[in-house]
């Protein structure tokens, strides 16, 4: 509820600031003539309807979960997010189009010292806006803030070259005015801007790789138990910024009995918990061989074959069934690879010609968290 408070309260302070700068910025535009000065009050405006939408989109995102919806509505702030590149690019193109407009056919330019004065004060509080909005987003985990941040201080820069084109015009008396182009230099910027937070967005909807430093810092909350062995396999879904949900695979001694194993899940599901605020849902189980040092000799060998082949990231869920004669692994294969089943038909073919007494199975694991 807090995060919630904290992204409406920023976003209303952009939306105030940018009113007042759009308003500001049209009337000394329209009164001077400046094509890049109103362009750059649409800009504003834009920004205002942004924070407006980030605001909507937090008090949607906030819901409590319901029957159709269970995990909430947390990734309504991707769609936000994604408004806002939508926004900023139509802003852009437009901004854009008006400026060739004002190249093909030129127009006079009368800039004043108000004019100048407020350009100069609205680079100011959009340098303030966007680390503000940069800083509140960043701490609460708001994709739409940081973009919103990302604009402000884009806008910053917009508006220095403004006041740039200003004062050669002015230091030129007239006779040097580059505002038209200038205005077509920011719908440039404008339209970079939303195509790369709309790219960053998109990546996210899609679902990005966990960030290496959060799956290690996980796994190592997770094998911080003396009886696991090792954690493999972390699979994480967002649910929105304050709901993360996952899954790992851990590696125990093969004389632990299912209440010793019940236990030990709750355990580690409460530490991850507590620790980093992620909900594990599922733990599987990897039995590791405890009981037949014979078994190790075999485990090295077959590790050794495996690792040396190209594209192999990974070994492990090793298991050795004497009475059974099987024998059992899990493989992590390069993205990178060529042909990643190649790969590992040749591990299974090779494994299972040096150790023809047994039944040999491997499975293929997809390289998904560090």
């Amino acid at each position: 509820m807090e995060r919630g408070k904290k992204i409406v309260r920023t976003s209303i302070i952009g939306i105030i600031a940018n009113v007042v700068l759009s308003l500001g910025k049209a009337a000394v535009g329209l009164i001077s003539g400046s094509i890049a000065i109103v362009l750059d009050a649409v800009n504003n405006l834009s920004d205002a309807l942004s924070s407006g939408i980030t605001v909507v989109g937090t008090k949607l995102a906030a819901k409590k979960p319901d029957k159709k919806h269970p995990y909430g509505y947390g990734r309504i702030e991707y769609i936000s997010a994604m408004i806002i590149a939508v926004i900023i690019l139509y802003a852009g193109i437009t901004s854009l189009e008006e400026s060739i407009k004002k190249i093909i056919s030129p127009t006079a330019v009368n800039y004043e010292i108000i004019t100048i004065s407020i350009i100069a004060a609205a680079i100011v509080v959009k340098i303030f806006l966007g680390i503000y909005f940069q800083k509140v987003g960043k701490s609460v985990g708001s994709d739409s803030l940081i973009a919103s941040g990302k604009d402000a201080l884009l806008d910053s820069i917009i508006s220095a070259t403004t006041l740039v084109a200003a004062l050669i015009f002015t230091l030129s008396k007239g006779k040097l005015s580059i505002e038209a182009w200038l205005g077509a230099a920011i719908s440039l910027l404008i339209i970079k801007s939303g195509i790369e937070i709309m790219i960053h967005t998109i990546s996210e909807i899609v679902g990005e790789r966990l960030d290496a430093a959060t799956a290690k810092a996980i796994k190592g909350t997770i094998e911080s138990f003396p009886e696991v062995y090792g954690a493999y396999d972390l699979i994480l879904h967002s649910y929105g910024p304050e709901v993360t949900i996952g899954s790992v695979h851990i590696e125990v001694p093969d004389y632990m009995v299912a209440h010793e194993i019940d236990l030990l899940e709750h355990r580690i599901s409460e530490k991850v918990y507590l620790e980093h605020k992620v909900i594990i849902t599922g733990i599987s189980i990897y039995s590791k061989n405890t009981k037949n040092d014979g078994n190790q000799a075999i485990f090295a060998k077959i590790r050794e074959m495996v690792m040396a082949r190209d594209y192999v990231l990974q070994m492990h869920g090793f298991y050795i069934d004497e009475s059974e004669k099987t024998i059992h692994f899990d493989v992590v294969i390069d993205f990178a690879a060529p042909d990643r089943e190649k790969v590992y038909r040749e591990i299974l073919k090779e494994v299972s010609e040096e150790f023809s007494d047994y039944s040999v199975t491997v499975t293929l694991d997809s390289d998904i968290s560090d």
